[in-house]
Order: structure tokens, then C-alpha cells, then sequence
């Protein structure tokens, strides 16, 4: 008969600060992590991720002075390698209009943010007519890996002309990266058939492949993330762990002639009883309310299998008189918790 007699319970009791590291592609331009397989949730430590783009402001214009094949950037603020960035007001920042000769009028040039926050034109290819496909004659250009594009200026017209509104470009996806866009959720931990991936985001959507380090490599923008990798430590005095789990029910009403049948499911708190030594200034006690991991080994001295699961710790005390200080503990988990197997 199994049972968990050797078992340990470990609780997120510290965490250690992975200071702004950018996340990598996992392939679908969707999918970014770090290198650390669990990322902390508890208040003060929950990660901060801060893809590469504009956060407010930088306004395409037609140059005020009215300068031809120029435009001006209004002010604003962006995210690089994590650090919110303001950028200056720039006037008279000069695109290039195609040559005259051969015959090729249709060009894009990407207005965008250097990797030192500067605003600087990266110039597209002329072509015989606008392209959507990047590199492509006509198409707007890549960027550098480390840029953001805030706009584009279509020009079709190689004769010297003041740049028109109609022809800045600034729609948020297609022409503006902005750091917020695509939205994202946290995947604090990666857990798929009982293996234990590292920890990251994924995009609702995926991100362009717009950037390129030296033509060669054709990216997605950088992504960057600061988060805290918790550390454990062993309840050494604890009993009747149940994890987080969903339960299903069945509601059924009868009607003429049949049975109408409905299914629902419910994620129940998870829960344990641990045995204190003052019931005050333990080192559990002092958490109770924070949103923590916990690993459960039903094996104290393999590694693996080991069940895994983050929630808000609920803590009631019991001191009687003439027994041992105790805690029911519970779990108030987001999602149930997981088995890692390998």
C-alpha cells in the first residue's frame, strides 16, 4: 500500500532578483521565456515585463518649417531593454525620396528609435509599386534587432515635394510597435505532459518578424523581463496535504418525456495542517496572505515526481492546551496544480 509517510512540503520562502534579461523565442514568435524554470507571484515580487516599444507620444508630422522630404516627431516615452526611455522632440528629420531614374517611384522608409533612444530613418527600396512584404522593393524596410519603429512615410513621387499627412503612416501593429501590443499572459511556470519547462510569456498573438542584425537573421522584437526565481524551504512539521484540484458535478431537470442534463467544474482550494513551534513567530505564519509556490514530494528523497501549485496562503491557528500548535493552512489557487513527473 502507498502511502506519503517520507513525503515533504516545500513553501516559496524567499526569492532572488533576475534584473531586466531578455526573454527567447521559442520558434512561434508567440511563445518567450527565461532561463529559470518558476517565476514568484508574491506582492513586491510578481515580474515586470517590458517588450521593446512605445509606451506614449512620437507623433509623426509634416514638418512645421515646411522643409521638403522632412517630418517632425513629437516628444514621448518608450521601453528599451526594459528601461522606460524618454525620447526629444525631433524637427526636420529627413526621408529620402526615390531617385528619378530608373523608373521605380513607390518607396517606404521606417521612421524609428535607435537602441539610444534617438530618432533615426532606416530606408526601404524603391519599387514600381507599394509592397506590404519587408525587404521588398517598395516595402518598408527592417529595422535593427535593438529599434522600434514608431511610423513609416510612403512616398510616390520621386519630384521634390513637402512630405504629406496622408502619406505618415501610424497604425499600431502594422506601422507602430508599441510595447503593449500584442497583449501577453504570464506563464509563471511551464508544465506540459509531467515536464517542466522554463517560465516566460506568450503573445495572443505573434510578433512580426520585422528586425534583422545585419540582413541576416529576420526577428521579432526584443523582449525583456524582470522577475524573481523563488527559493524553498521545507515545512518540517506538516500532515494532509491535498493540492488544488478541479471537481466536476452534474445537474439534471426533468422535463416531459426526458432528463435535460448540465455539467460544471469547480477549483477547490487546496490545503495542509502544519505543526508549529510557537504559532507566532514561525516563519509560515508571517505569510499568510501571500500568493506563494508550494512543491509537494510524496518521496522526500527523489526529485522528481512532485506535484506543483502557486496560490494566496490562508492560515487558522489552533493553541490548545494541552496539545501540539497547529495551522489549517489552505491554498487559493488561480489554475489546479500541476504534476511534474521528469
Amino acid at each position: 500500500m502507498a502511502t506519503a509517510e517520507n513525503a515533504k512540503l516545500q513553501y516559496e520562502s524567499g526569492q532572488d532578483v533576475v534584473a531586466f534579461v531578455a526573454l527567447t523565442d521559442q520558434g512561434d514568435h508567440k511563445d518567450f521565456r527565461s532561463s529559470d524554470t518558476l517565476w514568484s507571484n508574491k506582492s513586491g515580487y510578481k515580474p515586470d515585463v517590458k517588450p521593446n516599444g512605445l509606451v506614449t507620444g512620437c507623433v509623426i508630422t509634416p514638418a512645421v518649417s515646411l522643409t521638403k522630404e522632412a517630418v517632425d516627431v513629437s516628444a514621448g516615452t518608450c521601453y528599451l531593454a526594459g528601461v522606460k526611455t524618454t525620447i526629444v522632440a525631433d524637427t526636420d528629420v529627413l526621408v529620402v525620396r526615390p531617385a528619378a531614374s530608373p523608373v521605380a517611384p513607390y518607396k517606404k522608409d521606417s521612421i524609428t528609435i535607435n537602441s539610444g533612444g534617438t530618432i533615426v530613418v532606416v530606408e526601404g527600396t524603391a519599387g514600381t509599386s507599394f509592397s506590404t512584404t519587408r525587404g521588398a522593393d517598395g516595402g518598408p524596410p527592417y529595422i535593427p534587432l535593438d529599434s522600434i519603429e514608431i511610423g513609416q512615410v510612403w512616398m510616390s513621387a520621386s519630384a521634390t515635394a513637402v512630405i504629406a499627412s496622408t502619406e505618415i503612416k501610424q497604425v499600431v501593429g502594422t506601422h507602430t510597435e508599441r510595447y503593449d501590443y500584442p497583449t501577453w499572459e504570464e506563464k509563471r511556470a511551464n508544465v506540459a505532459s509531467g515536464t517542466i519547462g522554463n517560465a516566460g510569456i506568450k503573445f495572443n498573438a505573434a510578433l512580426p518578424l520585422i528586425h534583422t542584425a545585419d540582413n541576416v537573421a529576420f526577428e521579432a522584437k526584443a523582449v525583456y523581463a524582470q522577475y524573481y526565481e523563488p527559493q524553498f524551504t521545507e515545512i518540517t512539521k506538516c500532515d494532509a496535504f491535498v493540492p488544488p484540484e478541479t471537481s466536476y458535478s452534474v445537474a439534471s431537470k426533468q422535463i416531459y418525456q426526458t432528463t435535460l442534463g448540465s455539467s460544471s467544474s469547480t477549483l477547490n482550494q487546496g490545503s495542509f495542517t502544519a505543526y508549529l513551534q510557537d504559532g507566532i513567530s514561525d516563519g509560515l505564519i508571517g505569510l499568510k496572505g501571500a500568493n506563494l509556490w508550494f512543491r509537494f514530494y510524496q518521496d522526500k528523497d527523489s526529485s522528481t515526481p512532485y506535484v506543483l501549485c502557486q496560490g494566496i496562503l490562508g492560515i487558522t491557528r489552533t493553541f490548545p492546551s494541552g496539545d501540539q500548535i497547529s495551522a489549517a493552512c489552505t491554498i487559493s489557487s488561480e489554475e489546479a496544480a500541476q504534476d511534474v513527473i521528469g
